[in-house]
């Protein structure tokens, strides 16, 4: 009598006298995590645990960390590049910080 996860394709490996599914996450790539992915992540697993168990279960917590960190990164270059405007610091000016 084969289980339901069998039925579904499933298989099973044997670790000692237990059979244990043989579970993996989709490979979805590389991806760098920056400055404000770490800090999404932090976030997640201390005031969100349940959606960050989601993430990783899912297999998509680092595409998720990698949109937030560049999200992050774009707003940071938009604000500092209209503040350099406000101040009226011109591009000759920024290359020699």
């Amino acid at each position: 009598m084969k289980t339901i996860f069998e039925e579904m394709g499933g298989t099973y490996r044997q670790v000692g006298d237990y059979f244990i599914p043989s579970i993996t996450l989709p490979d979805d790539g590389e991806y760098q995590i920056g400055k404000y992915g770490r800090m999404r992540r932090s976030y997640l697993k201390e005031y969100r645990k349940i959606l960050y168990n989601n993430y990783v279960l899912e297999g998509t917590l680092f595409k998720h960390l990698a949109e937030i960190d560049q999200i992050g990164n774009e707003r940071i270059e938009n604000i500092v590049s209209a503040m350099a405007k406000q101040e009226g610091v011109c591009p000759a000016m920024q290359s020699h910080f």
